[in-house]
């Protein structure tokens, strides 16, 4: 008897232990669903359009997007891409996407992660605050209000500088600021940096806070100074988030922050040589000179090169470091 009681209570526990794992299970399926139907409706779903770029997709008015895309369209094959090599813009807006990337990539590490060292020394935690705050508020400024800014600054004019020269007897406060392409080449990497720099240092800054205090008691008992902490414990113990950013960057080096080179330059057709980018192009193809296969055709090629460029940027790194790499 003493048995059988006590297989039934094994049962019954069984049971239990089984239906609590199942809703938890059910909890869990419940908690991401949500997200799970916004990924497929917003990031597969739209996958589909992908043959646009192999079709000369043409409209026929009453119809609807599929019924044009899959009945009214001929495949073309390769030859939305051989026009857009084969282009004038091509060559130029690669450059401009990759050139002001790599500068990007490189002050992206390399500032932030000076400030937020920088502001980690502090001894006034309100001023550290004060500083991480006044950095970080650009990042939640859209690229319309700062265009606003800029302007305000370069409009030829009413413009702040050109007032301001003028009164200096500088010059004669004429001057076509959204013509000069030696200025906005690098203006550009100014404003890119004046929005960024908050966010990533933020990133930064986080993952100071979390290393261990007493490290840094050690080394000031053995006489460490402040750079010495900062090479041989900050640094080191940085790597892995470095690492993590600079992958994430790298995967991003074909995309272009289409505010930056679209809203800020107020699409001045004087700077096209410094500002079309991939992302520029795209938007222009599509809307503004309405070719939606050569727009496809550009998004795609972004997209695989950058799927491309960010599974070795990670192979690289793992190479350097197998514990630093994304995946």
């Amino acid at each position: 008897m003493s048995t059988l009681a006590t297989k039934t209570e094994k049962k019954k526990k069984s049971r239990g232990a089984s239906t609590g794992s199942s809703f938890d299970n059910l909890e869990i399926f419940l908690l991401h669903l949500p997200t799970t139907i916004w990924y497929l409706l917003f990031c597969y779903a739209p996958m589909f359009g992908i043959i646009i770029a192999f079709k000369k997709y043409k409209v026929r008015p009453g119809k609807n997007f599929l019924w044009n895309l899959i009945h009214n369209s001929k495949w073309c094959g390769f030859d939305n891409f051989e026009f857009l090599f084969e282009s004038s813009y091509f060559g130029p807006m690669i450059r401009n996407t990759l050139v002001y990337n790599l500068i990007f990539i490189t002050l992206g590490v390399i500032i932030p992660v000076a400030l937020a060292i920088m502001i980690s020394h502090l001894h006034s935690k309100k001023v550290a605050k004060t500083c991480q705050t006044m950095m970080f508020l650009p990042h939640f400024m859209s690229w319309v209000v700062i265009s606003y800014f800029v302007n305000a600054f370069l409009a030829t004019d009413r413009g702040l500088v050109n007032n301001l020269f003028k009164t200096l007897g500088l010059s004669d406060g004429k001057h076509q600021w959204y013509q000069d392409i030696d200025f906005w080449r690098w203006f550009l990497v100014f404003l890119n940096v004046y929005k960024s720099v908050g966010y990533n240092m933020v990133v930064y800054m986080a993952s100071i806070g979390g290393i261990d205090a007493e490290l840094y008691e050690a080394a000031l008992i053995d006489g460490s100074s402040k750079w010495q902490q900062t090479r041989y414990i900050t640094l080191p113990l940085l790597r892995p988030i470095i690492s993590i950013m600079f992958i994430l960057a790298v995967g991003s080096i074909f995309r272009s922050d289409f505010g930056l080179f679209y809203q800020a330059p107020r699409n001045s057709g004087a700077l096209t040589d410094i500002t079309q980018t991939i992302d520029v192009y795209v938007y222009k193809a599509l809307l503004e000179r309405p070719n939606i296969n050569l727009s496809s055709a550009a998004a795609l090629v972004q997209s695989v090169c950058g799927c491309i460029t960010i599974i070795l940027a990670n192979l690289l790194v793992k190479r350097i470091d197998p514990e630093a790499g994304l995946f």
